[in-house]
């Protein structure tokens, strides 16, 4: 039997009062940072440590998943 092995974690991003905080929906990792670019790096370094050492079928997971990251904005008002 073909095992269904999700070939990317998906992470969503939101803006906190001081911070932009990442969350996974696969697995157990939340992290935060200043800015989005340090958010990802963060969110990079977090899933990386995460899995280490731990086989990713353990989390439905195939070989080296990859990041998909959905970010929450808000609208900006239209000034006319």
């Amino acid at each position: 039997m073909k095992e269904n092995l999700q070939h990317t974690i998906k992470a969503f991003i939101r803006k906190s009062e001081e911070y932009y905080v990442a969350e996974c929906l696969e697995i157990a990792v939340v992290t935060q940072g200043k800015t989005i670019d340090e958010t990802v790096t963060n969110l990079n370094e977090a899933v990386a440590l995460h899995l280490e050492g731990e086989d990713p079928k353990q989390f439905g997971l195939a070989p080296n998943p990859t990041l998909i990251i959905t970010m929450e904005t808000e609208p900006v008002a239209n000034v006319a």
